[in-house]
């Protein structure tokens, strides 16, 4: 048995809502546990592959097995244990715009009480907050260094070759459903023809909205991010940092 590819990223990006549809393909085959395994992005030195695999229960139509534990791109150690296991593991990154990720992540991370303190507190201090968990990443409070994704992209590319990492766009997914997935589905080799429907699985209304001032001043810190990553995928992503208030 060997598991053949992850949803690695990002948080917030859309994972739930790709795990939700690749279950419902019958070529496909996921954990029946949970969804987020978290297995390689624990500190276990001793890796248990039959505990891992435990999760799974493959029939004789599945083609791939998979999961989705959307931190794996963003944890350090993670993507060489995953080397480590599968060297053919295929990677598929649900990417968005990294100022409406850290929000909504602050937002999750609020409803479950993890977060007590205002959005724009919080990124103020997140780097000494973070540095708590040293020399690990903070799993909680890492709003804005999760949006840095241009070093977590080419990370996976020098690893696992660009062949075998998919990147899709969260609004792809939400506004090109039944496109994007057969994307997803010829980058898994099964049949593309057998589209899920489409479903509001997106997370979009908050309690508060980001304040103009701070969405400004987190564009500008990802920005140059942005256009490296621009770079690296060979496509437009201008739409992300288009949103900047020039009089800032």
């Amino acid at each position: 048995m060997r598991v053949d590819f992850v949803i690695g990223g990002t948080q917030k990006g859309g994972t739930s809502a790709l795990d939700s549809f690749l279950r419902q393909h019958p070529q496909i085959c996921m954990p029946e546990t949970r969804k987020e395994l978290h297995f390689f992005d624990r500190a276990d030195e001793e890796r248990d592959y039959a505990k891992y695999h435990a999760n799974f229960r493959p029939q004789p139509q599945h083609r791939v097995i998979g999961e989705a534990s959307p931190i794996y791109m963003y944890w350090e150690t993670a993507p060489y244990r995953i080397w480590n296991y599968n060297p053919q593991t295929k990677w598929i990154l649900a990417l968005r715009n990294p100022v409406e990720r850290a929000f909504s992540a602050w937002n999750m991370e609020t409803k479950r009480g993890n977060e007590k303190l205002p959005f724009a507190e919080a990124i103020e201090k997140e780097p000494e907050r973070c540095r708590e968990a040293l020399p690990l990443q903070h799993r909680v409070f890492s709003y804005v260094d999760r949006g840095f994704y241009a070093h977590q992209v080419r990370r996976l590319f020098n690893i696992f070759g660009r062949e075998n990492c998919l990147i899709i766009l969260t609004e792809e997914l939400r506004n090109d459903h039944d496109a994007t997935l057969k994307r997803v589905f010829n980058f898994l080799a099964v049949d593309e023809s057998i589209v899920p429907p489409a479903a509001n699985v997106f997370e979009q209304d908050y309690a508060v909205e980001i304040d103009n001032r701070l969405r400004s001043h987190l564009l500008d810190r990802f920005e140059s991010d942005i256009k490296e990553l621009e770079k690296l995928l060979q496509r437009d992503l201008a739409a992300w940092y288009a949103g900047k208030t020039k009089s800032l």
